[in-house]
């Protein structure tokens, strides 16, 4: 009886591999010792480029710190649903100190697991609740990506310029598009920012917006891209997941500005540059404080400083002439501050200047817009909490539909 016993506890032992599945490594635990353990959640898998843009910067935190494969796992393709609690919960059990998710829709889940497992801490990664959650051991953390898409929206607005002047415009001005997945403020951020950078460099642009409702969905991702190029556009940006956009810009033969990483392996003759978050700082951050048993930040924005905030190989056989020198400059002067994305003098909203404005910052259930942020002659974005909260709809933008 006692050796059926051991065989079974092997066989369950064995069944849990694949679901608490460990990658990377260094050559040893680090200094939590050999108990403190890891781990991310992420939504879906590599084939994601928003995933595997976290799981690189995880296995790069990772390998920064010492901590091997034994001590450090990735679930992937979990849910915004019940399932991102259950897989919490699951490794929580397993000895994880420290538990990170990498999708908004994670955050209810997580901060239920926070409440259950007061002694693990717990982050998502681009949630917005931490500010109010009262949760000592839940967390939250994103990066100041307009910069980064404001610098990227300079690539695409000197492009612009360059088919204008060959006589290669599709219309009478320049027109960019962008796929979006949903209509939250953290797309909306985005997008605004990418325009404000083409806008910058190209002040007659306009740009179109179409939503998925999905964060990855290959299939409409790539029928956004067409119907905004058939619409008009010269120029295709995202925030979406997968190769869709991209992949319909090779095609047609129009620009791309990519997110999270380079597609240039599938539009060479397309792809310009992407922005990205370099989560790899914060990883590192994080888990080191918990490994020497410290606090670390409620609410934490990574910056270009920090290293959070990058550009990817710029494709200068695609990139007009001169862009990577326009954009080293730029980078400094937004770093020096000489710079802010969202300088009021530079839109209008309903023809005027958005001197005033409140935003929802504070995320509950109310849903009030309560915090001034416009100070300075600048929306202060990410500086009350760390996930955006820019939701203003400016001039020179049209969103095509409103249903997600």
């Amino acid at each position: 009886m006692k050796k059926k016993l051991i065989a079974l506890l092997v066989c369950l032992t064995m069944a849990m591999i694949p679901v608490l599945a460990s990658c990377g490594g260094g050559s040893s635990s680090g200094g939590g010792g050999d108990e403190f353990k890891v781990a991310l959640i992420c939504l879906h898998d590599e084939n994601s480029t928003y995933d595997l843009n976290f799981i690189n910067g995880f296995k790069e935190a990772m390998k920064n710190l010492g901590i091997d494969e034994d001590h450090y796992m990735i679930k992937t393709g979990v849910p915004e649903g019940q399932e991102c609690y259950d897989a919490a919960a699951e490794l929580a059990d397993a000895g994880c100190k420290l538990i990170f998710s990498d999708s908004f829709g994670h955050q209810d889940y997580m901060l239920q697991a926070a409440q259950e497992f007061p002694d693990v801490q717990f982050v998502s990664c681009t949630g917005d609740k931490a500010l109010v959650a009262n949760q000592e051991n839940y967390h939250n953390a994103f990066a100041a990506i307009y910069d980064g898409r404001y610098i990227a929206g300079v690539a695409a607005g000197m492009k612009l310029n360059e088919l204008k002047d060959a006589g290669k415009l599709k219309g009478d001005t320049p027109k960019m598009g962008y796929v979006g997945a949903f209509t939250y403020a953290e797309v909306i951020s985005g997008y605004t920012s990418f325009y404000l950078g083409a806008k910058s460099v190209c002040p007659d642009v306009t740009m179109d917006v179409t939503f998925t409702g999905s964060w990855y969905d290959e299939t409409a991702e790539k029928e956004g891209a067409n119907k905004l190029i058939q619409g008009g556009a010269d120029l295709i940006s995202q925030h979406a997941d997968s190769f869709g956009a991209p992949t319909a810009c090779e095609t047609a033969g129009v620009p791309n500005v990519s997110y999270n990483g380079s597609t240039k392996d599938a539009g060479p003759n397309t792809y310009i540059i992407s922005s990205k978050i370099n989560w790899a700082p914060y990883f590192e951050y994080a888990t080191k404080a918990v490994q020497d048993g410290k606090t670390f930040d409620t609410n934490w924005t990574g910056t270009i400083e920090s290293g959070s905030v990058e550009l990817t190989e710029l494709n200068t056989d695609v990139a007009a002439e001169g862009t990577a020198e326009k954009l080293e400059e730029v980078k400094a002067d937004l770093v020096a501050g000489k710079t802010h994305v969202f300088d009021t003098s530079t839109f209008t909203v309903d023809g005027k200047e958005l001197t005033s404005y409140k935003a929802d910052v504070e995320a509950d259930e109310k849903y009030e817009h309560e915090t001034e942020v416009v100070s300075d002659g600048y929306f202060h974005e990410s500086e009350f909490r760390s996930a955006p909260y820019f939701d203003v709809a400016i001039d020179g933008i049209t969103r095509l539909d409103e249903k997600f």
